[in-house]
């Protein structure tokens, strides 16, 4: 007979529990960041480029806090919940009551949709194109949605967006999905200034950590001083953990205060608190995955430029660029060849969007594309 009195579970009781074949799914045998098997989609040896994710997967202390965390799965994360908003709040500078987790950033956004959009409170503003989901919450809100269309150089048109806002929310993605572009940070840091108090601005900065143009930076320090402000973060992206749904915003208390009612108690699981406090303190996560994004990114760039084709200049794991014809029959013929790319994005049917992965999959994305355009 099996029990729950201790914390912890060793692995070989969770084996003798699951099958020895769910604990080789779950826990992996070595922790080596460069080294971690490719990732395995629903489709048999697909090379999957179509959702932004990691493909390097969790820091290996993230892994093994994961693993430790089974006996606790019979604890409300409470505690969890606090250690992990204590290190953000540190790392970010801000105070305990400027945190608020989320099950990914996703639900992040979903909350400022309910909260600040709507048929009495306004519109939600964005660019088009732009990362789609909180147009889907504000509309299913009930409030109207007011699409700008990007500037010829990729940025958010910061002016056309405030001239729109009547109260509500402005949503600014930076960097920008699926272009992999920014907003530059002094026109940025003057939207945020000067936007009116009333209207909420949420900049989602998913991609923050892969961002390294001079011309960019992170909007949180603005916080402060700006209670109409909202930042939110992810540990989907270079902390690879897509599949655990953590994320987080940074705003002022009072502002925090108008966000919670909405939110579902304890909306953020044991085993991604735990494993998103442990990301934080590897010290090898973040400069890791940058280094590989970059040469894996550096690599794939260079080769489509041989070809002909020009990206967007990217500061993101993803790139986007001009296929020189619709790109709809090509993401289909792409797939027949095992390759997952990204989605049609109407504003620009003739730009693909490409994840970075393993360079051995953006060789694999490279023979196809060759063959799809030939």
């Amino acid at each position: 007979m099996i029990t729950m009195n201790t914390i912890s579970i060793s692995r070989r009781k969770f084996a003798q529990i699951l099958g020895a074949g769910a604990t080789a799914a779950l826990v992996r045998p070595t922790f080596s960041f460069a080294n971690q098997p490719e990732h395995v989609s629903a489709t048999s040896n697909a090379v999957r480029l179509s959702a932004n994710e990691n493909p390097y997967g969790p820091s290996p202390s993230a892994l093994k806090a994961m693993t430790d965390s089974f006996g606790l799965s019979c604890r409300y994360p409470d505690e969890h919940n606090n250690v992990l908003i204590e290190k953000l709040a540190k790392l970010n500078n801000v105070s305990h009551d400027q945190i608020l987790l989320g099950d990914g950033s996703g639900e992040i956004l979903k909350l400022c949709a309910e909260t600040f959009t709507g048929k009495q409170r306004g519109a939600l503003v964005v660019a088009v194109p732009t990362f789609e989901a909180i147009l889907l919450n504000a509309s299913a809100n009930g409030a109207d949605v007011v699409k700008v269309p990007l500037t010829g150089s990729f940025a958010h048109d910061l002016p056309k967006m405030m001239a729109a806002a009547k109260g509500g929310l402005i949503y600014v993605c930076n960097p920008n999905n699926p272009t992999a572009s920014i907003t530059p940070k002094d026109e940025l840091r003057d939207f945020v200034e000067k936007t009116p108090r009333g209207t909420m601005i949420l900049v989602d900065e998913a991609y923050f950590h892969y961002a390294d143009s001079p011309d960019y930076e992170s909007m949180i320090p603005l916080v402060q001083d700006h209670p109409s402000l909202i930042v939110s973060r992810t540990f989907s992206k270079i902390y690879g953990m897509a599949g655990l749904r953590c994320g987080y915003c940074v705003a002022q208390k009072e502002t925090l205060e108008r966000i919670r009612p909405h939110q579902m108690w304890d909306s953020v699981n044991i085993m991604a608190l735990t494993a998103g406090s442990a990301s934080l303190d590897d010290p090898e996560q973040v400069p890791n995955g940058q280094r590989l994004n970059n040469e894996a990114k550096t690599f794939t760039i260079g080769e489509l430029n041989k070809m002909g084709y020009k990206t967007i200049p990217s500061q993101a794991n993803f790139i986007m660029f001009d296929c020189k014809r619709p790109v709809l029959p090509l993401i289909k013929a792409m797939k027949d060849r095992n390759v997952h790319v990204g989605r049609l994005f109407p504003p620009v049917p003739n730009h693909m969007r490409v994840t970075i992965g393993k360079k051995s999959e953006m060789e694999s994305f490279l023979n196809a594309f060759k063959q799809v355009m030939a």
